[in-house]
């Protein structure tokens, strides 16, 4: 054993630049940034980001199978089902069969998914103010966005 300990690594003697220069890194960094706020904003609410996405765009589309509303987010088909059950359970979703399809399943909010919807809607949108304002603007936030697309 030696009488020098070694010395504390210090946030102010770490080097990071290597790391928060690339652009994965910094889009990761910002994505977590922003889920954790959902997720103290929707605390209360039980909801996560996949489970608002997937209610948006089944009141935006509704009877739309399950797989295009899973395709479109990107959302492998045996989590889409697993996420879809757990929001029937809750009462916001209901399955239907497909009126082009029957062996796959058409989806619809119930009533009560059209009320949660409406509040979570709400402190969504007043959330996204926030980030926009954080950004500077709408100008901003359109510019942010035009950049994302050309990775996409």
């Amino acid at each position: 054993m030696s009488d020098n300990p070694e010395p504390l690594i210090t946030a102010d003697s770490l080097r990071a630049e290597a790391t928060t220069g690339i652009i994965g890194y910094r889009l990761r960094r910002a994505q977590l940034n922003v889920f954790q706020k959902f997720l103290a904003v929707f605390e209360d609410l039980r909801l996560r980001p996949a489970e608002y996405s997937v209610l948006v765009l089944i009141a935006d589309n509704p009877g739309r199978k399950q797989t295009e509303i899973a395709e479109v987010l990107g959302i492998k088909r045996a989590n889409f089902v697993t996420l879809v059950h757990g929001l029937e359970e809750r009462g916001l979703v209901e399955r239907s069969s497909s009126l082009q399809d029957k062996r796959a399943n058409a989806l619809h909010l119930t009533s009560t998914g059209h009320d949660f919807l409406a509040n979570a809607r709400a402190m969504h949108e007043a959330m996204e103010a926030d980030l926009v304002a954080r950004l500077g603007g709408q100008g901003a936030r359109d510019r942010l966005l035009a950049l994302l697309d050309r990775l996409t």
